[in-house]
């Protein structure tokens, strides 16, 4: 099943990519053309900031891959404001939960030593707000290696393995702040490289390569979908306290 929360893949391609393609294999790599060119001006942007913002997570994605999207930088709450988004069996952040879900991970992810400690917590908000309708994982790993970097380690992503690694986050975003993707990175906590862009172009999976993609849920006015998010409030709000720094 295609993903199409604009409704108009047959006329427009997907994701209104610029190039009105629809051919997978032809957007995955029209994807990767634009993150590879637009990687260093990312981390270079990202490198003169003291303290990581929300704004600059949409900034990352829109250097990112502007030359892919016409709406690069702009998150689902600007895009897709009604539709609901899964993959698999896992609901991501309402719309207008994404900004508070992200700005929990930063709030994190920007001290060094709750990032030193928590770096698969920090992932599993940034993963659980998927700001984006495409490009959330390399955008975010691109901002959580500067995070970790600035708390003076790296995660070797070349040595995990996919499959376990993306077990490890469903898991940890089905039971925020519990452990387990901490678990899961800890033997690949190596020291802090300097070398970023080479550290993640390392990591498996970055050529756009998919196995489970998104999912329209439905709308968001189904009642049965508000009971979905309502659950993944509470649970979440086990772990933070109700904090209004939270995915709420």
């Amino acid at each position: 099943m295609t993903f199409d929360p604009f409704g108009d893949f047959e006329t427009r391609g997907y994701l209104r990519n610029l190039a009105e393609e629809k051919d997978p294999a032809i957007v995955r790599r029209l994807e990767h053309a634009s993150f590879t060119t637009g990687i260093d001006d990312a981390f270079a942007a990202l490198q003169k900031k003291k303290v990581l913002t929300y704004a600059d997570v949409l900034g990352t994605h829109k250097t990112l891959f502007e030359a892919m999207y016409p709406w690069a930088g702009q998150d689902r709450n600007q895009t897709a404001p009604d539709v609901a988004v899964k993959r698999g069996d896992v609901l991501f952040a309402h719309p207008k939960s994404i900004q508070n879900a992200v700005e929990h991970a930063l709030k994190l992810g920007n001290d060094p030593k709750t990032m030193r400690a928590k770096p698969g917590e920090v992932m599993g908000y940034l993963a659980h707000g998927h700001p984006f309708l495409d490009g959330n994982g390399r955008t975010i790993m691109v901002v959580h290696s500067i995070l970790a970097q600035r708390a003076g380690f790296s995660i070797d992503w070349a040595a995990t393995d996919k499959t376990e690694y993306l077990q490890a986050l469903t898991k940890e975003l089905d039971n925020p702040g519990k452990g387990t993707l901490d678990k899961y990175l800890e033997p690949y906590i190596r020291p802090a490289v300097t070398d970023l862009k080479e550290h993640i172009n390392a990591a498996k999976g970055l050529d756009g390569g998919r196995g489970e993609t998104d999912t329209v849920r439905g709308s968001n006015d189904d009642p049965a979908i508000q009971a979905e998010y309502k659950q993944q409030q509470l649970k979440r709000d086990e772990q933070t306290g109700g904090s209004k720094d939270a995915a709420r």
